[in-house]
C-alpha cells in the first residue's frame, strides 16, 4: 500500500483507540458528572474519524491501491483485507451526514449515562425518550446504508456478522425454540433430580474472589504483561491492540458470577491477545466478528470452564481460597452445582441451556423496533410476556426486565443475535476438537495451553482477514451447522439430569 494511505488509516485508528479508551473510562473510573462534557469529545473525535475515512482522497487512494501491481510491491494478503475493510467502512460512513454523525455519536456517548439512572431507579419512561432517537437514528442510518431492496435490520445485523440476516437467523432461532423450550420443560420437571447449589452464595471475601479470578485469568492465558483486570457494573472487554486488553468483572455474594465472568472476559481477551502482531493496529486486526469472539468466550466458559475434566487440577485452589464456605463440597458435587439449570432473569447470569432463549427474546423485540415501529414504551410489557412465554417467569421491575442491558443505549441494534451464534460457532469447534485430541485429558492433567494454541492456529491469529463461515469451514471441513449446538445441550443436560 502506498505511505499516504497508510498515514491515513493510521490517523483513523488513533481517533478509534481514543474513543475505546473513553469508552473505557466510562465504565470503570470516570465520575458520574463527567458525562455530559465528556460526550462532547467523544462527538468531536467521531466526527474527526468519520472526516478522516470519507475524505475524497481517501477513496482515490484505495481504489488506486486496490489496483496496484508493480512488481516487488505488490499488495499482500493483509493489504487486500484492510483495502476491503477500509472500503467497506467509507461506503459504511460516507453516506451519513457529518452533522448527523457527530449528533449521534454524543447521543450514544450520554445515553449510557441516562441508561444507568434508570437501571438504578428502576424507571423506563425515564429512559424511554432517549431510546427512541436512538432507535430513529438507527434505522435513518441503516436507510442510507440499506442496498435496494435490504431490509434495515438486516443493515444492522450485518455490521456485527456478516453473511447472517434474517433469511439465515429466522431458521436458526425456530431450530432453538423447538428444541430448547421442550428440553427445558423436561429438565424443569425432572423432580427426582435436586441439585444443590445454596453453597455458591454466601459470604465470599472479594480479596480472595479477585485473588481467584487473576489467578484463572492467568490459566486461560490471559497475559498481566499485555493486559487489565479491573471492576465494572457490566463485565466487558476491550482492546486497544493485541498488547493491550483490558477486562473487567464484578464481585458479589455469590462466587460463580464473578469466577465465570472473569473466564468469559479472558476468553474474548486472549482472541485479541492472539492475533498476529503484523495485524493489530490496522482494520483486520480485531476479531472475526462479535459472534466469532462470543464463540471463543463461551468456549472458555462453558464447554471448557463448567466441564468436570477442567476443575481436575483447579479445585484445590478452590477449597484453598474458600475452606469454610466449601466446606463438605467435593469438586463432583461443586461441577453439578454451576451447571444446575434455574430459569432467571438476567442473561448474563444465565445458565448455558437457557442462556440462548434469553436472546431469543431479544432478537424478535429487535425485529418488532426496527421492520414494524413498535412503539418503545410497549417494551416492558412485550418483555415480560417473552420470558413468561419462554423462561416461565416474569420480571417484576424494568431493572430487571428491559432496563438490563446496556446494548440498546450504545445502539447495538443486531448485536444480541451474535451471542446465540457464538454459543453454537462454538459448540461445533468443540465437537471437531473432540476427534483431534483428547480434550478431557489435557484439561485433567492441567495442559489448557494446547487447547488455547490451537484456537489460536486455527481462530485467532486471522484476525478479521476470514469471515466467521470461513473460520469454521476451514477449521472443521464443514459449513456452520447449528445441530451441533443443539446435540451438545441435549447430551449434556440429560445426563445431568438423568433424562434417557
Amino acid at each position: 500500500m502506498r505511505k499516504e494511505l497508510e498515514k491515513r488509516l493510521e490517523r483513523a485508528m488513533a481517533y478509534q483507540t481514543a474513543l475505546t479508551l473513553f469508552e473505557w473510562d466510562n465504565e470503570t473510573l470516570a465520575p458520574e458528572e463527567a458525562g455530559p462534557y465528556t460526550a462532547r469529545v467523544q462527538g468531536i473525535l467521531s466526527e474527526a474519524y468519520q472526516e478522516v475515512m470519507t475524505d475524497p482522497q481517501m477513496r482515490e487512494l484505495l481504489e488506486e491501491a486496490e489496483q496496484e501491481n508493480v512488481p516487488g510491491e505488490e499488495n499482500t494478503e493483509v493489504d487486500r483485507a484492510v483495502i476491503r475493510e477500509a472500503k467497506e467502512e467509507l461506503d459504511r460512513l460516507a453516506c451519513i451526514p457529518p452533522r448527523e454523525y457527530r449528533a449521534y455519536q454524543e447521543l450514544v456517548a450520554d445515553s449510557a449515562r441516562i441508561w444507568a439512572k434508570a437501571r438504578k431507579e428502576n424507571d423506563f419512561e425515564s429512559f424511554a425518550p432517549t431510546l427512541e432517537k436512538i432507535v430513529f437514528w438507527q434505522k435513518k442510518f441503516a436507510g442510507y446504508q440499506a442496498k435496494e431492496g435490504q431490509k434495515l435490520y438486516d443493515v444492522m445485523l450485518d455490521t456485527y456478522e456478516k453473511g447472517f440476516d434474517m433469511a439465515h437467523l429466522d431458521p436458526f432461532f425456530e431450530l432453538l425454540r423447538e428444541e430448547i423450550v421442550p428440553l427445558l420443560h423436561q429438565v424443569m420437571s425432572a423432580d427426582s433430580i435436586s441439585i444443590d447449589d445454596s453453597f455458591l452464595s454466601g459470604e465470599y471475601d472479594e480479596d480472595k474472589q479477585r485473588e481467584l479470578g487473576e489467578f484463572l485469568a492467568k490459566y486461560v492465558g490471559f497475559d498481566f504483561k499485555k493486559g487489565v483486570l479491573a471492576t465494572s457494573a457490566h463485565p466487558f472487554t476491550t482492546n486497544l491492540h493485541n498488547h493491550d486488553v483490558r477486562i473487567t468483572t464484578h464481585y458479589k455474594d455469590r462466587v460463580d458470577s464473578s469466577l465465570f465472568s472473569v473466564i468469559h472476559e479472558s476468553g474474548h481477551a486472549v482472541y485479541e491477545m492472539g492475533i498476529a502482531d503484523e495485524l493489530t493496529q490496522t482494520l483486520v486486526g480485531q476479531g472475526a466478528s462479535m459472534g466469532m469472539h462470543e464463540s471463543q468466550s463461551r468456549f472458555f466458559e462453558n464447554l471448557i470452564g463448567r466441564s468436570e475434566a477442567f476443575w481436575v487440577p483447579l479445585y484445590g485452589k478452590l477449597k484453598e481460597l474458600f475452606p469454610e464456605e466449601l466446606r463438605g463440597v467435593g469438586r463432583e458435587m461443586f461441577v453439578r452445582a454451576i451447571n444446575k439449570v434455574q430459569p432467571g432473569l438476567i442473561r448474563t447470569e444465565a445458565d448455558e441451556l437457557t442462556y440462548s432463549l434469553h436472546v431469543l427474546v431479544r432478537y424478535e423485540l429487535e425485529k418488532k423496533l426496527i421492520e414494524e415501529d413498535l412503539d418503545v414504551r410497549e417494551l416492558p410489557k412485550l418483555w415480560g410476556d417473552l420470558y413468561e412465554k419462554y423462561l416461565g417467569i416474569r420480571p417484576e421491575n424494568d431493572a430487571e426486565g428491559v432496563l438490563q442491558d446496556i446494548h440498546w443505549a450504545q445502539g447495538s441494534f443486531g448485536y444480541f443475535p451474535s451471542y446465540a451464534l457464538g454459543s453454537a460457532f462454538g459448540a461445533q469447534m468443540y465437537a471437531y476438537m473432540r476427534t483431534q485430541m483428547d480434550v478431557d485429558g489435557l484439561l485433567e492433567t492441567g495442559k489448557l495451553e494446547v487447547i488455547r494454541e490451537y484456537l489460536r492456529e486455527h481462530v485467532h491469529r486471522f484476525g478479521k482477514m476470514k469471515t466467521s463461515a470461513e473460520i469454521i469451514r476451514d477449521m472443521t471441513g464443514e459449513e456452520f451447522d447449528p445441530h451441533y449446538y443443539v446435540n451438545y445441550l441435549k447430551d449434556k443436560y440429560q445426563k445431568l439430569y438423568r433424562l434417557n
